[in-house]
């Protein structure tokens, strides 16, 4: 066999990053290679892959980080930077979430993460592969589903689940295996002959992400996942992540949604303009506010920006009121001590209250803190 043959020089690559014997015959035999092939390229050419031994655990990985991002700028025009000098690391077997409204540069960085963008400077690296240099060779190692659903409408969840297989050069008989595992895996076996235009939101989202999987990537990029899904798509969405890092995928996922990445995220990375501008777990970003918030929910919404002004000088930071919904946010360190003082304050004033709450600081709070404005108001 050529040193040059695809599986030798896969077997390189995926030995310099630690992957064990098993992991590497996997990908392999899901490519569509046969057992006789592998060893060849083996045994003839001594490739650098250890025998396991039997009753001992498979050699693990010797890097913890499987994502390095380091000084990534993309600019479209000498003014306008969509992603300007972000660096960042991904642990391997992790959630890491990127949040921030729409036009922070989450999606940016994901398109050059996964090969479909070019950065205008800086360097990354995925499961040990650059992005622009090795791109070819580390798209057989992730996956990727976008924000919106790319499943072609006028075919059945099975058959856009085969011709994916196909199209990554799985036999027939291998897509169609994959697909079956797939269908009964995301809850789609029901439905798997119906035309997907037939299938609800959550439905689409559901086989979009099993598309991205018909590989068994190690890393899956995960672009705003639950966009428009109801709150129990989103919740069933939540469950089948949590599931494939269970199984030793690694995620990143994009979103607007303080609270998925509460849910969800091991590590948050904050992003507004394109820069990142905090970074931790979600208890670490809500110590940032500190003590806890007090929340109050106006009867006359108009009354907010007023209602703040009265109260700015009883909490840590000035209070802040949004006119339309009629709430107000203010962080304490005061705790229930404020809370009667403000109740009975607006008491006397005659301001009516739906709701009034003592609560821990929220992402949202972090947020607020950080850019000045919510995310949703940031959405605007």
């Amino acid at each position: 066999m050529d040193p040059q043959h695809p599986v030798t020089k896969y077997i390189q690559d995926a030995s310099k990053q630690g992957m064990s014997n098993e992991e590497i015959v996997r990908e392999l035999t899901a490519a569509g290679w046969q057992v006789e092939q592998i060893l060849d390229a083996v045994l003839k050419h001594a490739m650098p892959v250890p025998v396991p031994i039997p009753g001992q655990a498979a050699p693990i990985a010797a890097a913890d980080n499987i994502i390095t991002v380091k000084n990534i700028t993309k600019s479209y025009d000498h003014k306008t930077k969509a992603v300007d000098n972000v660096s960042l690391e991904v642990r391997r077997g992790s959630i890491t979430g990127l949040l921030g409204p729409n036009g922070a540069g989450k999606t940016t960085l994901v398109r050059i993460l996964t090969t479909l963008l070019p950065p205008t400077s800086g360097q990354a690296t995925v499961a040990g592969f650059d992005v622009v240099h090795q791109a070819q060779q580390l798209r057989s190692a992730i996956g990727l589903a976008g924000q919106y659903a790319a499943v072609d409408a006028i075919l059945t969840g099975r058959e856009n689940l085969e011709m994916v297989g196909r199209l990554y050069h799985l036999t027939a008989e291998q897509a169609k295996a994959r697909a079956n595992e797939l269908l009964k895996q995301f809850n789609l076996e029901d439905a798997a002959d119906h035309l997907s235009k037939t299938y609800s939101g959550g439905m689409r989202r559901r086989l979009d992400l099993a598309a991205s999987l018909i590989m068994r990537p190690r890393i899956l990029f995960l672009d705003e996942p639950t966009t428009g899904l109801d709150p129990r798509g989103r919740f069933d969405m939540w469950d089948v992540i949590r599931d494939l890092v269970e199984g030793g995928t690694t995620v990143l996922l994009t979103t607007q949604y303080l609270e998925e990445a509460d849910q969800l995220a091991d590590y948050i990375f904050v992003i507004d303009h394109g820069h990142i501008i905090a970074q931790g777990t979600a208890d670490e970003l809500k110590r940032q506010v500190g003590g806890d918030v007090l929340e109050l929910h106006l009867v006359d919404h108009h009354l907010a920006p007023q209602v703040a002004g009265s109260l700015k000088n009883l909490g840590d930071e000035p209070p802040q009121a949004n006119a339309g919904s009629g709430i107000i946010t203010m962080p304490t360190s005061k705790g229930a001590q404020v809370l009667v003082e403000v109740v009975r304050m607006l008491d006397d004033q005659n301001i009516k209250l739906h709701d009034v709450m003592l609560r821990r600081p929220s992402l949202d709070d972090v947020f607020m803190k950080l850019t000045g404005h919510g995310a949703e108001e940031a959405n605007k």
